[in-house]
C-alpha cells in the first residue's frame, strides 16, 4: 500500500509595497530608486544566489552614465566598485593565424568605450546591495522566486519563494521549510535573461505578441591573473571571425583591469546551425590563437562562468507591463549587442520602472498595469541606445559575419548621423531553437583535447565556478517528454544538449560504449551553472529550467 503524502503546511505571508525578484543591477537600481523617492515605502528583493553577486556574470566594460544618475557620488566612495578606466580600445578580425586590427575611425561613434570602466559587474551588484540596505531595503539572498501568485482576476499579487528540504523523490526531509509568500502592490521581475518567472508571465499575458522572437547568445568567461609584464590596465580588445565560420555569429573580448587581472570571454549566438558545435570548446580554441595565447602563458585561471544573454534588441523587447508588475533589465532584453553592453540599460530600466511604481502607489493604485513605464522606455536613454543598433543582429544573421558586420556598421552610422535607416527595422525571423540543421546536412566539428594549462575541460571549469547544489533535491531541469532526447534529438541532431551546455550537465551514456547500444539520457543537475542555454536552444523545446533550492548554483568571485 502506497503511503499517503502529507499535505504541505500553509505558507507564511509578508506584505510589501514593492516585491523585486532578482538582485542584479536592474532589481537593485529599482529598489534604490523607490527608496530615494519615498523612504516610507517597503521594498523587498529576493535573490536565488547564496549571496549578492554570486550569480552575476558579465565582461564587463560598464557605461557609467546610468550609475551616475542613480548614485551621483559613487565615484567619491572609498569602496567604489569601478576604478579602471578604459585607456585603449581595439577591434580585430581573426583568421586561423593572423589578427588584423580595424582602425577605430571605421567604427560608429557609439562603439567607443571612451569614459567607460572595466571591472566586475558582480562587485557593482555588491556595492548596490550595500546602498540599498542602507536605505532600508530588505534583501533576501539564498531564496529563489519559484512561483507567481495570482489574484482572482489574474493579476500578479507577488511571488512565493521555493520550498527547502524536499528530497529527490519528493519526500519532505527533516529540515523541510515551506517557502514564503511575498505579496506587493507591484512586483518587478529582474531575473535576467530567460528567467523562469518572466517566461511564465510573458506567456500568460502574451507580452511577446506582435514582437519579433527574442534572440540569445551564450557568453562564456574566464578570469585570469597574468604576467605583470603583459598586463595593460585599461585595455579593451574585441574580435570576431576565427574560430567561428562566417555563418556563425559571435566574438571575443579581452579586458585588462586591476591587480594583473584579465577577463577573457567568448560569445556564440544561439542561432547557430551545426548541432556538433560546442560554444565551450570554441571558447577554449579561441585562446590558442597566436595573437591571444602568449598573454596567458605564465598566467593562472581563477574562475569560469557562463550565462545566456539577450540579443534581440529593439524589435524583440516584449510588452513590459502586466497587471501587477513589470519586467526590468535583461528579463526584458535590453542588451545592446554591438556594444556588448546591457548593465547601463538594466539600471536605467530599474529606475524608470521604480519611478512609475512610486507614482502609482502615491495615487492609491495597486496591481494594475504601469502603462507609463511601457510608454516611456522607447523615448528614454534605453530606447535611444537600442534603436540605433536595431538592424545589426538581423543583418549579421542574414549575411554572415563579414558582410553582415560591414552592412550593419554602415547602418549604425546612418542611424547615428540621420536618426534613420533606409532599411527601416528588419525582422529577426525564426527563434534560435529552430535553427539547427540535421546531422546528415553538416560537417562534424572536431575539437582538440584540452592541455589543462591554456585550455580546459568542462568539469574542471565547473569546479572553478564554485558551483554547488544540494544533491538530494528534485531535479530542476524538467523534461516535458522523457523520450525526446533519445528517440528524436539523438538520431536527428546527435543530442546537442551534450555540446551546447558548458557544464557537462547532459550526457548520453550507453550500456555498451563500443557498439553504442541502449543509449540513456543522463542529467547531472548538480553541475548546472544556471546559464539557461538548454531552455533556449533545445530544438524540441523540451527542457524547462526552473530554479533549484535557493542558494545553489555558482558563486562567482570578482566576475
Amino acid at each position: 500500500m502506497t503511503e499517503a503524502v502529507p499535505p504541505l503546511p500553509s505558507r507564511e505571508s509578508m506584505d510589501f509595497d514593492v516585491v523585486i525578484v532578482g538582485a542584479g543591477p536592474a532589481g537593485l537600481a529599482a529598489a534604490i530608486r523607490i527608496k530615494q523617492l519615498d523612504p516610507e515605502l517597503s521594498v523587498v528583493v529576493v535573490e536565488k544566489g547564496a549571496e549578492l553577486g554570486a550569480h552575476i556574470l558579465s565582461g564587463a566594460v560598464i557605461d557609467p552614465h546610468a550609475l551616475d544618475q542613480l548614485i551621483p557620488a559613487w565615484r567619491q566612495d572609498e569602496d567604489r566598485p569601478l576604478t579602471t578606466k578604459v585607456s585603449s580600445d581595439r577591434f580585430y578580425v581573426l583568421g586561423p593565424r593572423r589578427a588584423i586590427r580595424l582602425p577605430n575611425f571605421f567604427m560608429p561613434r557609439l562603439m567607443s568605450n571612451h569614459g567607460n570602466f572595466i571591472g566586475s559587474l558582480g562587485n557593482v551588484v555588491r556595492y548596490l546591495g550595500k546602498q540599498a540596505e542602507a536605505l532600508g531595503v530588505d534583501i533576501f539572498p539564498g531564496f529563489a522566486g519559484a512561483e507567481v501568485l495570482y489574484g482572482d482576476a489574474g493579476e500578479v499579487l507577488g511571488i512565493a519563494t521555493g520550498d527547502m528540504g524536499v528530497g529527490r523523490d519528493g519526500h519532505l526531509k527533516s529540515g523541510f521549510t515551506r517557502g514564503i509568500e511575498l505579496r506587493g502592490k507591484y512586483t518587478l521581475i529582474a531575473e535576467g535573461a530567460r528567467g523562469s518567472l518572466a517566461k511564465e508571465i510573458i506567456a500568460k499575458f502574451h507580452l511577446d505578441a506582435d514582437r519579433e522572437p527574442q534572440k540569445f547568445g551564450i557568453g562564456l568567461k574566464e578570469l585570469w591573473r597574468v604576467d605583470p609584464a603583459l598586463h595593460k590596465p585599461g585595455l579593451v580588445q574585441h574580435s570576431f571571425g576565427w574560430p567561428l565560420d562566417d555563418h556563425t555569429g559571435g566574438g571575443s573580448f579581452l579586458y585588462h583591469f586591476e591587480d594583473n587581472l584579465v577577463s577573457v570571454g567568448f560569445v556564440v549566438h544561439l542561432n547557430y546551425a551545426n548541432p556538433t558545435l560546442s560554444p565551450f570548446d570554441e571558447f577554449q580554441r579561441f585562446k590558442t590563437h597566436p595573437s591571444i595565447a602568449p598573454l596567458f602563458r605564465d598566467g593562472q585561471r581563477l574562475s569560469f562562468g557562463a550565462r545566456a544573454i539577450t540579443e534581440g534588441g529593439w524589435q524583440s523587447v516584449p510588452k513590459l507591463v502586466f497587471p501587477g508588475g513589470a519586467l526590468v533589465g535583461c528579463a526584458a532584453g535590453f542588451v545592446n549587442l554591438p556594444r556588448i553592453k546591457g548593465s547601463h540599460n538594466a539600471i536605467y530600466s530599474g529606475m524608470l520602472a521604480a519611478e512609475h511604481a512610486v507614482t502609482a502607489i502615491k495615487e492609491g493604485r495597486a496591481q494594475d498595469e504601469l502603462s507609463g513605464y511601457e510608454d516611456a522606455w522607447r523615448r528614454s536613454p534605453i530606447g535611444r541606445d537600442l534603436y540605433k543598433v536595431r538592424n545589426a543582429k538581423p543583418l549579421w544573421s542574414r549575411y554572415g559575419t563579414r558582410a553582415g558586420i560591414a552592412i550593419g556598421g554602415f547602418d549604425m552610422w546612418l542611424n547615428e548621423i540621420f536618426g534613420a535607416s533606409p532599411l527601416g527595422t528588419l525582422p529577426h525571423g525564426k527563434p534560435d531553437y529552430s535553427s539547427l540543421k540535421p546531422l546528415a546536412e553538416v560537417t562534424p566539428i572536431r575539437y582538440a583535447k584540452p592541455d589543462g594549462k591554456l585550455t580546459f575541460d568542462r568539469l574542471s571549469s565547473v569546479f572553478v565556478s564554485n558551483t554547488n547544489h544540494e544533491e538530494d533535491q528534485p531535479c530542476h531541469l524538467h523534461l516535458k517528454d522523457l523520450s525526446i532526447p533519445i528517440a528524436k534529438n539523438l538520431p536527428e541532431y546527435g543530442e546537442p544538449a551534450r555540446l551546447y551546455c558548458p557544464a557537462a550537465v547532459y550526457e548520453v551514456v550507453y550500456r555498451d560504449e563500443e557498439t553504442k547500444k541502449d543509449p540513456r539520457f543522463v542529467i547531472n543537475a548538480q553541475n548546472c551553472v544556471h546559464c539557461k542555454t538548454c531552455d533556449i536552444k533545445d530544438p524540441a523545446q523540451n527542457i524547462d529550467w526552473a530554479p533549484p533550492e535557493g542558494g545553489g548554483g555558482p558563486n562567482y568571485p570578482n566576475m
